[in-house]
């Protein structure tokens, strides 16, 4: 049996004012797509032979240029017409959140050219991100649709692996089933729906418990996408049954499962300890104990953020007498940064930090010394091994700070991404980062970590995000 392989993943943030161009992507053919994919092991378990189409990764950014979202497409349509003949199934990994310029959703347009090629009836298991969206025609094209579960996404590289094997399992004993999907008047952001708290920890336990029937295959709760403006933005919960004998019964578990959601809306918050910029800093700078974490939530390049924003290092730049030791990891700034990578270790210079796109990324004047220099490396399901970008870390002259100068967004999410480029988050007092919720590795090293309210791209307050095509009425926007 043979499975066409296929990755697009890009998540759209409509407000920076940057579009994705093929540069932006780390793109793969071959071997490397299934290398990169992280599956292989379970279809060569199983009997199954892979033919590798494409492998496009963004990961969160702006809204991708039609041009180069037509490429990317055009490979998908090519391999699968020059292989069509011998194909049992396909395994695709689609964001879901994929905004294309003019277009609308780029997962969504995927999927539907590819069911137009292939007829109604060839398996199409699709693992998706929990923060895409989804819409009762993208639920069709599928045969099996399974998001992830936990966020932040430590269960990706093994929902991967579970999807793979249903869609192998359905290969050997072929069914005609199909996704029962339902839309939800609810939108959520990412903060309001972290799965170690309630109520996504019981959500995600009510879904194991319809997994554990053996007439229901999948059970999946998508969250939705909220950073641009969309009439498929929302929440969507599917249930896909084990037979086709079984199809009217995973229609009552979708709606079980809906209700089960809805029923919870008045009990979703934001993660951890939440405060507006001026209580976190304060906060942070006054506990007696390290390491603390500050999250710079509007800037969170994990949810397409510029990384940008220059606002809480003129907090801390603005405290008198500074004491504690302080990291910023990272500023994104690129001529700043080809300023610096032209310099040695240990070089003193001036720089003018800030690229004045907006209030929030105003620039401030700065003498440092360059400490060390290191590549921005992938975190959780991403390579941990690909070059993202690049860093150089100054000291602040006469001052605790250090900051990191990335050439290109990236979260510093791990040890290992800080250990790249020369630091330690343990060796300071307080540690900022461009996350809304905090990732595990750092939540666990925290001794305190805060979420500052900061304003930016990816503003937290969903009710106040000027949406118009979404639809309506939908909670909180509107008060069901």
């Amino acid at each position: 049996m043979k499975v066409l392989i296929g990755y697009f993943t890009t998540e759209s943030n409509a407000h920076v004012p940057l579009k994705n161009n093929i540069k932006n992507y780390d793109l793969a053919f071959g071997d490397n797509v299934i290398r990169k994919s992280r599956v292989g092991e379970v279809f060569e378990k199983e009997g199954v032979e892979l033919i590798p189409s494409i492998y496009a990764s963004a990961g969160a950014s702006g809204v991708i240029l039609k041009e180069t979202f037509a490429y990317i497409e055009s490979m998908f349509i090519k391999y699968i017409n020059e292989n069509l003949d011998q194909l049992d199934g396909i395994f695709l990994h689609l964001h879901g959140a994929s905004e294309v310029e003019g277009l609308g959703s780029g997962d969504h347009h995927i999927l539907k050219e590819i069911r137009k090629i292939v007829g109604p009836y060839l398996p199409i298991a699709v693992v998706c991100d929990p923060h895409g969206n989804l819409s009762e025609e993208y639920c069709s094209n599928a045969t099996i649709i399974r998001s992830y579960r936990e966020s932040p996404h430590t269960d990706a590289d093994d929902t991967k692996k579970l999807v793979a094997k249903m869609l192998c399992d359905l290969l050997k004993n072929r069914q005609n089933i199909k996704p029962e999907y339902i839309k939800l008047p609810l939108i959520l952001g990412g903060e309001q729906s972290v799965s170690t708290d309630e109520p996504v920890k019981s959500i995600n336990e009510y879904m194991d418990m319809i997994e554990s029937d053996p007439r229901i295959l999948s059970a999946s709760w998508h969250v939705g996408y909220i950073r641009h403006d969309t009439e498929v933005a929302g929440c969507g919960v599917v249930v896909i049954p084990s037979e086709g004998k079984y199809q009217s019964y995973a229609k009552e578990k979708v709606q079980e499962l809906a209700d089960y959601v809805w029923n919870k809306r008045h009990e979703f918050h934001y993660t951890g300890l939440t405060m507006n910029p001026e209580e976190a800093i304060k906060t942070a700078l006054e506990f007696n104990d390290k390491p603390v974490f500050i999250t710079d939530s509007g800037d969170n390049v994990t949810s397409g953020a510029t990384g940008w924003n220059t606002y809480i290092l003129r907090q801390v730049l603005a405290v008198e007498n500074l004491s504690k030791s302080v990291l910023f990891a990272n500023i994104c700034d690129p001529k700043t940064f080809r300023q610096l990578d032209d310099l040695k270790i240990g070089d003193e210079t001036s720089i003018c930090l800030g690229v004045d796109a907006d209030e929030w990324s105003k620039s401030v004047n700065l003498d440092v010394t360059i400490i060390s220099k290191g590549y921005l490396r992938g975190y959780l399901m991403h390579d941990h091994d690909a070059h993202f970008g690049d860093a150089v870390v100054v000291k602040v002259k006469d001052k605790p700070i250090t900051i990191s100068v990335a050439s290109t967004r990236q979260t510093m999410a791990e040890m290992h991404q800080f250990k790249e480029v020369g630091l330690d988050f343990n060796d300071f007092d307080l540690t900022v980062i461009k996350q809304g919720y905090i990732f595990p590795e750092p939540k666990a090293a925290a001794k305190l970590a805060i979420m500052s309210l900061t304003m930016g791209s990816t503003p937290q307050d969903t009710a106040s995000i000027p949406f118009k095509r979404i639809m309506r009425p939908m909670f909180p926007v509107d008060k069901i």
